[in-house]
């Protein structure tokens, strides 16, 4: 998929039709690279995504790529007046949501016309936000566009006129054999009275593996958070109610194992870099078959196997799930599952204070004496970093790096709450 979608886009536009899991983020960051130029100056390539997560995915994948270029994200909830500072000298490469870039240049922070390529990311999801109408205006400021490449796991028949593609290349792997998932759905009927019982019972029969859990609402999605914690099970929530930096920290620890269990909205069904989840659990019926698949598709990727749980009333016979799911059985012995081995310590300083991972390392390992099997990932942000730490040898750690400085200052360093 990767290999075609590169040929296509040396030719011309392109629609890259994927899906999710299946490597799409280098599919067109590669091209993207292929067509910039280091000695031009100004803002050359727009990447417009429909999440924060999304955008700041991009922004690691592409900032990993070590390509030499500078890259920047902007969305909502990211202070503004840091992303105008970065426009000083402006990335070659802006990763943004559809908002807060239609901001930026209503307030002519960088120039759109220095833009020749857009990728339009996870495109359908954008629509389905409601970002059509700032899409339309940010991409009629592209005035000297040379390349357009569009994402997305669902083809749509037509595409809007203000996209501005015209005979593209369609980069199809919807229905290619290779990228078919190793995927089991299984059933569980309960009471609706006794769901969040039944929920309970999934989870101690699952045990120690990764679990995403979707809910329809956000209100269901904090009632089970509040259950659970009575329960003593930790896990993080992620939903659109939530404050971004909330959000930002439990995909995080979900990430770095942190959490084993990831309470959510179908917010985290797409766009989201959570590899390795063994299983989703469908605590409330998506409402048709394509959330159902997207829900799934967060599990079974790059040739991983996974399980999908649905639980169930008697009465909901979803015509999407016949014939395709077995029915599952519960754990007879409800023992809550244990912590997983991993704590996030939370560091009050990042990229913006020329912090990076290799000072965080040596703190934690030359002066925290940690072995290089004790320290997990490491994320550095703009102004706060996290490290994932054995959980039993963090309060050695703090113990040992109390009075200790990163770059000769004194840096706030604790459990991340």
């Amino acid at each position: 998929m990767q290999r075609a979608a590169i040929k296509a886009s040396l030719k011309s536009d392109v629609v890259l039709l994927s899906p999710t899991g299946s490597g799409k983020t280098l599919a067109f960051l590669l091209p993207v690279l292929s067509l910039l130029d280091p000695d031009k100056p100004g803002v050359q390539a727009m990447i417009l995504v429909p999440s924060r997560e999304l955008a700041l995915q991009i922004e690691q994948v592409f900032r990993a790529m070590g390509t030499g270029y500078k890259v920047n994200c902007c969305y909502g909830g990211h202070p503004v007046k840091v992303e105008k500072n970065n426009f000083i000298q402006p990335p070659a490469v802006l990763i943004g949501t559809p908002g807060r870039i239609a901001y930026h240049i209503q307030h002519e922070n960088f120039v759109p016309g220095s833009v020749h390529v857009l990728i339009l990311d996870e495109f359908d999801k954008a629509l389905e936000f409601g970002f059509e109408e700032d899409m339309d205006f940010i991409i009629s400021r592209f005035k000297n566009l040379k390349r357009r490449i569009l994402t997305s796991a669902t083809r749509m028949e037509e595409l809007p006129s203000f996209v501005g593609i015209e005979n593209p290349l369609e980069v199809n792997f919807l229905k290619d054999s290779n990228v078919i998932p190793d995927l089991k759905i299984k059933y569980i009927i309960s009471e609706a009275a006794d769901k969040l019982e039944s929920l309970f019972a999934l989870i101690c029969t699952i045990g120690d593996r990764s679990t995403l859990v979707f809910c329809n609402h956000r209100e269901a999605v904090d009632r089970i958070s509040d259950v659970l914690h009575d329960m003593g099970l930790d896990h993080g929530v992620f939903h659109g109610g939530m404050e971004q930096d909330e959000r930002e920290k439990s995909l995080l620890k979900f990430r770095n194992g942190s959490y084993r269990i990831l309470i959510t909205t179908d917010l985290a069904s797409r766009g989201l870099d959570i590899p390795e989840i063994e299983n989703v659990v469908h605590y409330q019926l998506p409402h048709n078959e394509e959330a159902f698949l997207h829900r799934n598709g967060r599990t079974a990727r790059m040739n991983a196997a996974g399980t999908a749980y649905v639980i169930l009333t008697e009465d909901e016979k979803p015509a999407f799930l016949m014939g395709k799911a077995e029915p599952g059985n519960l754990s007879l012995n409800l023992k809550t599952p244990a912590n997983t081995p991993w704590i996030t310590l939370y560091i009050g300083a990042g990229k913006k204070d020329k912090i990076n991972k290799i000072d965080i390392v040596g703190l934690l390992m030359k002066k925290g004496k940690l072995q290089k099997d004790e320290l997990g990932l490491i994320e550095v942000q703009d102004f706060s970093s996290y490290a994932a730490v054995r959980r039993a040898k963090v309060e050695k750690v703090l113990e040992l790096i109390r009075n200790e400085k990163i770059k000769n200052r004194r840096v706030k360093i604790e459990i991340s709450r």
